[in-house]
């Protein structure tokens, strides 16, 4: 059984997952109860070489090539780092049904229809309503979000971990706004689920009341929309209410009159409101973790280094989405 600290690390590790690679090397089940038992295997590893990531007293950039074996390291700390941007950064877990993990990049979502008796009383010698599920004809159609670093490792290599933290995170969240674009187009897709607007000109209460309504039996729990339409929206007077104020004012999380929670999305098109059932509408769909050159970043080649991240988005039940758009009124 190895140890962390006798552990031999090579860059063939990170073929399939680094810390999955550890961890079958390293289990933590082995340090339960001891001073370790906090870390997982590659936390145990930054502690082995002494490098601390974070804080102000954190290393340099430097302090993970003082070994070979520590330098294995760096891949997955810049993945980490980036990790935590994209998660901080992203509104997507508040707006998708379901996530699933692929390990390739061909993926069919599912397909459901049911007989429009499926609410009746089923009599005897009357057959049972049918709902069937099939694979959808097409696939998901996934995009490659990242970004290249352009810089070297002689002008990076002195900057303290924690600044360099900052960098990385930043790349994860440009990641998550270019993400969260890309969901928004899928959601806005398709052409049977508009909403005409109730009033000719402007945005009003009613229009709110004609989503909703379109969504049933679907109920209406999350709307998106881009700044300037979510102004409109918390100008309404319907919005002013009491108990919309204090909830906006205590806790900064926006809720509508009929209860459902509204998130702010930018690639919303203008005047364009898109509501839906948060709980069965849009499946993400993951091709493996945030991925790095792990072979760059080992040989301290960081100029022209790839990070990335694969992901796609499907629609599951259409009927739980819809997309209203109005005609501003004149000035």
């Amino acid at each position: 059984m190895a140890f962390y600290d006798s552990l031999k690390l090579e860059k063939g590790m990170y073929n399939l997952d680094f810390t999955k690679a550890l961890e079958e090397l390293d289990p933590s089940e082995n340090y339960e109860g001891t001073d370790l038992a906090s870390l997982d295997a590659y936390e145990r590893q930054l502690k082995r070489f002494n490098i601390k990531v974070n804080g102000k007293n954190s290393d340099i950039i430097e302090k993970f090539f003082q070994a070979t074996d520590s330098a294995v390291l760096f891949p997955e700390y810049v993945k980490r780092a980036v990790e935590q941007g994209l998660e901080t950064a992203s509104i997507l877990p508040s707006i998708v049904s379901t996530i699933t993990k692929i390990d390739g990049n061909d993926y069919r979502t599912i397909t459901l229809t049911t007989d429009e008796t499926s609410g009746n009383a089923v009599t005897e010698g009357v057959a049972i309503p049918e709902t069937v599920i099939k694979n959808s004809s097409s696939l998901v159609t996934m995009k490659k979000r990242g970004r290249v670093i352009s810089s070297s490792y002689e002008s990076l290599r002195l900057k303290r971990l924690d600044l360099f933290s900052v960098a990385l995170k930043q790349i994860g969240a440009d990641i998550a706004r270019a993400q969260l674009g890309d969901a928004v187009t899928v959601l806005a897709g398709g052409t049977n689920n508009t909403v005409s607007p109730v009033s000719e000109t402007g945005f009003a209460y009613a229009d709110l009341i004609a989503m909703w309504a379109g969504l049933a039996p679907y109920e209406l729990n999350t709307i998106l929309a881009n700044t300037a339409m979510m102004q409109t929206i918390l100008s309404l007077t319907e919005m002013k209410d009491a108990e919309a104020g204090l909830t906006f004012q205590g806790t900064g999380k926006m809720i509508t009159p009929l209860g459902s929670t509204l998130v702010r999305a930018a690639s919303v098109a203008n005047y364009t409101i898109v509501g839906f059932d948060k709980n069965c509408a849009l499946e993400m769909v993951q091709a493996g973790d945030v991925s790095v050159d792990f072979d760059r970043l080992i040989d301290k080649q960081l100029e022209r280094t790839i990070i990335s991240s694969t992901v796609g988005f499907a629609r599951v039940f259409e009927d739980s989405i819809k997309k209203l758009t109005y005609t501003p009124a004149s000035t």
